[in-house]
């Protein structure tokens, strides 16, 4: 069986990397270089801890208040586009205490296998830059901390039981945090992972299993026959022929899945990142300030910082001010954090956002052998492992995982779309 993968982000590349395993032809299709877009400044984690889909209670409140704050965590870009409109009011309707439960539970289950994943990726020969360092979630205000105990049960069910800290207990796990850190949590599970060093170990694994990686190739347009989608054509002109068809191409997975008749609501959540090097400070930990919604991850010889939420449209320039809020989170909670040197250009990336906060993946609708792998959020290094087990599974055994229900493309089709698809 050909299969043809479009996008060379994290997801695609380890689903592409799975169905080679599993005896699939692959030819991956990106349009600029592998890893490029937002696998390469997220978070460097992998964020169990931190799995919570977007859309929560008092979300939408938060962000009309943040709204006419141009350094917030969370920024909507007003627009009258209909697309835009029908996206940010379905997100208001799942802002509530049962969906983010069920979506939280969700990426939980999606997650659950990763760490062992990652390690049976350094079993064959996938070899990256991973730590296992923990994750500290800092707390300012008790309130923002007591919301985050709220939903501690859904971790205990899963098997992950933080260790509740003090401002006490705070300095002696991160002696570098400052007296603004007055309360924490402790997940022993979360890991560190630097995605460049995955995205091109996973690009050399696949090439060895015979994978062909087609960089700096745009789609151009799909071929069908009937239910079936024959192939793609790219924008130089050229053909490629498969039996399948995986669109992982992260947030421009939306704009082709229209071109496939099955359209997905994925819009772009822009991030930014700044990465310091040598790092300024020694950490113990990863850590995420809760209050100021920024991670900061240790690497090898570097310290990155990471956050914001940017709703708007598909431009990727970058925004001064709010990366400047993110260097003042550091500055406000780290001893001895003082506009350092070494600070990389900052990065801004677009993460494919649902407007349930879950990822997009599975068989679209009546085409017979189409299949979709976007709208992981801020969760693609996270959910990545698990996802490509899902569509290997779908795809090569004609099995549908049962959590593979929660994220259905169907969920966003109507019968007509699915009879039209």
């Amino acid at each position: 069986m050909r299969i043809v993968v479009v996008g060379g982000g994290v997801v695609a590349l380890a689903s592409a990397y799975r169905l080679a395993k599993a005896g699939c032809e692959v030819v991956v299709l990106e349009a600029r270089t592998a890893g490029s877009a937002a696998t390469h400044g997220n978070a460097a984690k992998i964020a169990l801890a931190e799995s919570g889909p977007v859309p929560a209670p008092g979300v939408i409140l938060q962000g009309l208040r943040w709204m006419l704050k141009p350094d917030s965590p969370l920024y909507v870009k007003p627009s009258m586009a209909p697309d835009f409109i029908k996206f940010m009011l379905t997100m208001a309707r799942h802002c509530n205490a049962r969906d983010f439960r069920f979506g939280l539970e969700t990426h939980l289950r999606l997650a659950s296998d990763a760490n062992d994943l990652l390690d049976e990726y350094t079993k064959d020969g996938i070899e990256f830059e991973m730590h296992k360092a923990g994750v500290l979630l800092a707390f300012e205000t008790r309130e923002r901390y007591e919301e985050h105990c709220g939903s501690l049960p859904i971790f205990e069910g899963f098997g992950m039981h933080p260790t509740h800290l003090d401002s006490d207990g705070v300095q002696e796990t991160e002696p570098a945090l400052n007296e603004r850190i007055k309360h924490g949590l402790f997940f022993a599970d979360d890991r560190q992972l630097e995605p460049d060093s995955l995205t091109r170990a996973l690009v050399k694994r696949c090439e060895e299993l015979g994978v062909q990686i087609r960089e700096n190739t745009k789609v151009g347009r799909f071929l069908r026959k009937g239910s079936t989608v024959t192939g793609v054509v790219t924008d130089t002109g050229e053909q490629i022929d498969g039996d399948a068809l995986l669109l992982a191409a992260g947030v421009w997975s939306g704009p082709l899945s229209k071109e496939l008749g099955a359209p997905m609501p994925i819009r772009p959540g822009k991030g930014y990142s700044v990465d310091y090097s040598p790092a300024p400070i020694k950490l113990n930990t990863s850590l995420t300030l809760e209050d100021a919604r920024v991670a900061v991850t240790p690497l090898d010889g570097m310290i990155r910082l990471a956050g914001t939420m940017e709703f708007g449209g598909f431009e990727e320039s970058v925004n001064q001010t709010r990366v400047a809020a993110i260097q003042r989170a550091a500055a406000e909670n780290f001893d001895g954090w003082d506009n350092p040197p070494g600070a990389a250009a900052p990065w801004a990336g677009l993460r494919p956002m649902t407007p349930d906060g879950l990822p997009i993946v599975g068989k679209f609708g009546s085409l017979d052998n189409a299949y979709i792998a976007s709208g992981h959020g801020m969760l693609g290094l996270t959910l990545a492992p698990g996802t490509a087990e899902i569509i290997t599974e779908t795809i090569v055994n004609h099995r549908v995982p049962e959590i593979a229900t929660s994220i259905s493309p169907n969920r966003f089709l109507t019968r007509r779309a699915l009879r039209r698809a």
